[in-house]
């Protein structure tokens, strides 16, 4: 509001007080003002479609206004954008309430600065308060995406550590499977239910205390003789109870 309201009083007050197109100087060829009125862009380019523009103005103005509603959490992007949206506001107001009528409306500017932006065959251009902040806001919007700083307030150092950190933890937490004994996984309740330490362990036996060394080897022993007998069992001509079946088939 600040921004709209500087340019229309700087308007206004040139309005009033400067010959229509004759200069004025202020600072020799440094600065002048010369009085005139714009019908199109930059340079008076597109002259016979300023109804385009009036557009153009409007569309962006909701879009600064959408972007600084959803989306702005920086206060340096909030102000950006904020200067930039009074600069568009105050031409678009030229555009809908001055002559020769609405939505057709010529931009008013006085301010020359001959040596900047001066091309051979153009004419130096001839701004106003509102081209100033479009202009310097543009830019700043240029080094706030090549500094990294995004609308939500984060810097890309930022989000590169958080992704990094993210990287890091597991489903069962950033120190690997931490979970309480007998319980369930930390942080996720019954999703990840812990298996049972007693799963195929007889009823008899659990809980019972491990066997010791030459009990190991005796196990062990008596596991190797049941599985000989097993072999033997199965070697041809041996009596194993299934010979009648034998003969019969």
């Amino acid at each position: 509001m600040l921004v709209l309201a500087a340019d229309q009083l700087a308007k206004y007050l040139a309005l009033e007080n400067l010959p229509y197109q004759e200069p004025v100087e202020v600072l020799g060829d440094f600065l002048s003002f010369y009085l005139t009125r714009n019908p199109g862009a930059a340079f008076s380019l597109g002259e016979e479609v300023t109804w385009i523009f009036t557009i153009a103005l409007a569309v962006v103005a909701v879009v600064i206004g959408w972007l600084a509603a959803t989306r702005v959490r920086s206060r340096l992007w909030a102000v950006t954008l904020g200067l930039l949206l009074g600069g568009v506001l105050g031409n678009l107001t030229d555009r809908l309430f001055r002559d020769p009528g609405f939505g057709v409306g010529h931009v008013v500017d006085f301010i020359n600065t001959p040596w900047m932006w001066f091309f051979p065959g153009m004419s130096p251009a001839i701004y106003n308060v509102a081209d100033i902040f479009i202009v310097c806001d543009m830019i700043a919007i240029a080094l706030l995406v090549l500094v990294g700083v995004h609308m939500d307030g984060t810097r890309d150092n930022d989000r590169k550590e958080e992704n990094e950190s993210a990287g890091d933890e597991t489903l069962l937490g950033a120190e690997g499977d931490q979970f309480a004994s007998g319980g369930t996984v930390e942080g996720f309740g019954d999703e990840f239910p812990v298996a049972d330490p007693d799963a195929g362990i007889p009823a008899a036996e659990r809980g019972l205390p491990p066997l010791s060394e030459g009990e190991q080897r005796a196990v062990e022993a008596e596991a190797e003789r049941e599985a000989e007998e097993y072999e033997a069992g199965r070697e041809p001509g041996h009596d194993n109870g299934r010979s009648g079946s034998g003969a019969q088939l």
